[in-house]
């Protein structure tokens, strides 16, 4: 009995049946039925290849992974199984705290800087300061004064308060290196600027010589008194250990230059006697093309011609000759600079008084001398 074939289920496309072969024929041999041959599949118009002519595999895989595009947060559906986008309002931010963070790890201490601070710990090569960091600062041993200390822990006891100037600003983990001597000697430099503007005279203590003159300390700097501003120049080997009255020749912070004189604190001191506005009295020493330097007893001082006289000056000797006693104000003191400046210009009564009646000028010169001490004040609030 022949039986029927079943029809290949819908789902799938047939698959194409191979030929049977017959079976030999011999005797006795039975007859196989012969399965008809299918019809070869139709190629249908969508499954046409002749299009992929010339694709690689990468073109048919399409991009990796990591370069396809990925959604849009911004809106449009996610892929199935991607986690929800979220956006910074999301998160719970706090701008306080956050701005707290950030202050507390800022660096503290840049070079140059002046802090202050309290001692918490002492080891035999430094000092441990607190200023401020998220590590101590730390004082070497020999940045702690400006003299020599043998004990540091007498000196640098736990809880002092110090301050001190950073030297080098923190390492990789947080530590700032600072020196209370800098810091003393900056102010050592500012005081010692002060007193040369000042003109101040001040005593000293010769500690050491060489040839060309003599060393001595002030304000903790070390200062030079060269042989041809002392007193006895000749034999400054002698002066050690002898204290010395001196004034400012040269201070400059930059080469750390501080030196001195024996022989101007003479003139230095005359000049703390003096101010603008006084009425002195000297001697013409000297008369030259720009004006008449008088000698006021240790200090000169400079007589413009244009502060002789209010009237025509042709030539200076019509006014005075070298060896004349002058009475003249002081109008402006320079004492850094040993300069003073004196007019007898404001003693007239009118312009050229000086030039027909100087005997009376100079005789009335301490009564007009407040008059003209009134019109300085004047200019000075005018200048101002």
């Amino acid at each position: 009995m022949i039986r029927k074939e079943e029809p290949a289920a819908a789902a799938e496309p047939e698959a194409a049946i191979p030929p049977a072969v017959p079976a030999p024929v011999g005797p006795g041999a039975a007859t196989a039925p012969v399965r008809p041959s299918s019809p070869p599949p139709s190629v249908d118009e969508d499954d046409d290849l002749s299009g992929l002519e010339g694709m690689t595999m990468a073109d048919l895989l399409g991009p990796e992974p990591s370069r396809r595009r990925k959604p849009d947060p911004r809106g449009g559906s996610a892929p199935a199984g991607a986690p929800p986008s979220r956006s910074v309002d999301d998160f719970d931010f706090d701008e306080e705290a956050f701005l707290a963070a950030l202050d507390e790890n800022e660096p503290v201490g840049a070079t140059g800087e002046v802090v202050s601070g309290v001692v918490i710990g002492v080891e035999s090569d430094g000092v441990y300061v607190d200023i401020g960091g998220k590590a101590p600062g730390f004082m070497p041993k020999k940045e702690a004064c400006l003299g020599v200390i043998t004990n540091l822990k007498e000196r640098f006891p736990k809880g002092t308060p110090v301050e001190v100037l950073v030297t080098r600003e923190q390492n990789a983990d947080g530590m700032v290196t600072i020196s209370a001597r800098a810091l003393a000697l900056r102010h050592s430099w500012d005081k010692v600027r002060q007193l040369e503007k000042e003109g101040k005279v001040v005593q000293v203590r010769v500690n050491g010589f060489n040839r060309g003159g003599v060393t001595c300390e002030l304000e903790g700097l070390r200062g030079f008194i060269p042989r041809s501003q002392l007193n006895e120049g000749e034999n400054h080997e002698a002066l050690m250990g002898r204290a010395l009255m001196v004034a400012f020749l040269e201070v400059n912070t930059e080469t750390r230059k501080l030196v001195l004189s024996e022989k101007r604190a003479a003139s230095a001191a005359k000049f703390a006697e003096l101010e603008v506005g006084q009425l002195v009295e000297g001697q013409v020493v000297a008369v030259k093309p720009y004006g008449f330097f008088v000698d006021l007893g240790g200090v000169s001082g400079l007589l413009h011609h244009s502060s002789v006289t209010g009237g025509a000056l042709r030539d200076l000797r019509e006014a005075f000759q070298s060896g004349d006693r002058v009475k003249a104000l002081i109008t402006e003191l320079d004492p850094a600079r040993g300069r003073i400046a004196l007019n007898t210009a404001l003693l007239e009564n009118q312009p050229g008084e000086l030039l027909i009646a100087r005997d009376t000028v100079m005789a009335e010169a301490a009564e007009r001398a407040h008059r003209a001490r009134s019109l300085l004040r004047t200019q000075e609030q005018t200048a101002g």
